[in-house]
């Protein structure tokens, strides 16, 4: 109960700092844990006829990352690659931010970013060859951008550029999977590298750009994206960084105000974002194996003395599960999802439901409901320990982002457009 009141109350001071509650301002929300305030989305919704779809906007370019909503705005990030571009491998592409009405779906403007230094040529991470897989920040000033070329820059509301800074040095592993978060009056960014002396944690100023703080640390690479959560009264950054496969320092703590390590634990931790509730993080590679529960109370090598429940081996994820109440749920491979007991580790259900990625994280809404969501096929589910469907919905534009929820509306990028679903 503790840790629950712990987790509302600081959804409560996210939103009292927001024009309104229901902006959606970072990677799986206010939180960054997936919980949306809303109540009485739609259940249902369709491309074919039409069904609770408001508006659909088409979408210069591509790209994984998430959309954000700050008011009447939604902003989403895409690249393209110039027209008779003959190797891709060559050629960075335009990297563009695009910011739409929430009202009516009409573009309100695009802007242009440079470019980073990073040509890439390993495209294994899909839509827009992973130049466009971080998902973008938004406070009441400005959004925050961060694109595959090892870019971050930062706009105003009506697309002027405040500033923008190249991320150096830029050893990541086939791209960059990881999105930036808020802390206080910085942008975090962790590079989690290949090479990975070059690992570290980034505080760029919001106002500035300039680099407030930065601190090496020990972890490799990594595609999640952090999470920052009170824990005891302390705020802490969880990170999962632990490569492929399992290693001693799969989950690390650090203070999101200094860089300094506070724990670390075994485990696998590689794509996919924690789960925090009931007093312990829950997490995994996303890349398939076993999940594991931690209490986060602890200092130093905690794989010994806190962790508290271990799950059966399951498939590759890439999308980050979720704590609702009192279970643990986990969609993988094949759109197989898993429940456990957050207290005990003990399983609960595995049934399959309809979805066309296993890459977006769920969503799950004040009157307990669970959206596994997307602009291709989505489900959603009833929370509590008894499996039930409660709707099934295909956009017919399928792609790997995770929704944005506003105002009784769902945000989902498509491969070709914007999508917003709302009662009609």
């Amino acid at each position: 109960m503790i840790r629950l009141c712990a987790i509302a109350a600081a959804l409560a001071i996210v939103c009292a700092t927001t024009s309104h509650a229901e902006n959606w301002p970072q990677f799986r929300g206010p939180t960054g844990l997936g919980y949306s305030t809303e109540k009485d989305l739609p259940l249902t919704w369709s491309a074919e006829d039409g069904t609770n779809v408001m508006w659909k906007s088409p979408l210069r370019g591509e790209g994984h990352a998430s959309p954000v909503v700050w008011g009447d705005r939604v902003f989403v990030c895409t690249v393209q690659w110039p027209d008779g571009t003959a190797d891709r491998k060559k050629v960075i592409p335009d990297h563009f931010v695009t910011c739409y009405s929430t009202k009516d779906g009409s573009q309100l403007w695009q802007t242009q970013i440079e470019p980073g230094p990073w040509v890439r040529s390993d495209f294994r991470s899909g839509a827009g060859g992973g130049y466009a897989a971080p998902t973008p920040c938004v406070d009441a000033d400005r959004v925050y951008v961060v694109f595959g070329s090892s870019v971050i820059a930062a706009l105003d509301h009506e697309g002027k550029l405040a500033w923008r800074q190249s991320i150096e040095p830029y050893t990541f592993d086939v791209t960059i999977g990881t999105s930036p978060v808020f802390y206080k009056d910085t942008i975090v960014f962790v590079c989690m590298m290949a090479k990975k002396p070059d690992s570290r944690i980034v505080a760029f100023d919001r106002a500035t750009g300039h680099i407030k703080w930065e601190a090496k640390e020990p972890f490799g690479f990594g595609h999640s994206t952090p999470v920052i959560t009170p824990i005891n009264g302390k705020d802490q950054m969880l990170v999962l960084s632990g490569s492929m496969g399992i290693g001693g320092e799969a989950l690390q703590s650090f203070d999101p105000a200094t860089g300094e390590r506070l724990w670390w634990c075994a485990g696998g931790g590689e794509s996919s974002s924690p789960a925090v509730g009931h007093g312990l993080v829950f997490f995994d590679s996303g890349r398939g194996g076993n999940g594991t529960a931690v209490d986060p109370t602890g200092a130093g090598d905690v794989s010994a003395t806190h962790v508290r429940w271990t799950t059966d081996r399951y498939g590759e994820a890439i999308g980050s599960p979720i704590i609702v109440g009192d279970y643990v749920y986990r969609v993988v491979s094949g759109g197989v999802l898993k429940c456990w007991n957050v207290t005990t580790g003990e399983a609960v259900y595995t049934e399959r439901i309809p979805v066309s990625s296993t890459w977006a994280s769920p969503i799950a809404t004040a009157d307990g409901r669970l959206y596994f969501a997307s602009a291709g096929k989505s489900a959603v589910v009833k929370a509590g320990p008894k499996f039930e469907l409660l709707a099934s919905n295909d956009l017919g534009d399928a792609n790997h982002p995770t929704p944005a929820i506003s105002n009784g509306r769902i945000y989902m990028t498509g491969m070709t457009h914007l999508w917003c679903v709302g009662s009609k």
